[in-house]
């Protein structure tokens, strides 16, 4: 049940997220990851799979709230997919409410 929520809010972010521009915005892996560390202080939170062997990765900044969402291609290309403010975990959230985790 908490996982469906935790799902729940990620679709409900990208859902209601504008895109970055009409283009993806991509570069190399590494290039992509150093600026996201550096300009916004996003680290990864989360990882998946997606189809055709790409990389699903969440960045966020737990001190600035901004997030971001990448791709990353088989032969190192990331692009930028979605990005965003006010971004927390649904574990922090749970316990700031006293909930149960």
């Amino acid at each position: 049940m908490r996982r469906l929520g935790a799902s729940c809010t990620l679709i409900a972010s990208l859902c209601t997220a504008s895109p970055l521009e009409a283009e993806a915005q991509c570069g190399p892996r590494d290039i992509v990851l150093d600026r996201l560390a550096e300009i916004y202080g996003e680290n990864r939170q989360a990882i998946g799979l997606a189809r055709e062997n790409t990389l699903m990765e969440l960045f966020a900044s737990q001190e600035s709230g901004s997030w971001t969402i990448t791709v990353t291609t088989a032969q190192g290309l990331t692009c930028l997919i979605a990005a965003g403010q006010n971004f927390e975990t649904a574990f922090s959230n749970a316990l700031a409410h006293g909930k149960d985790v």
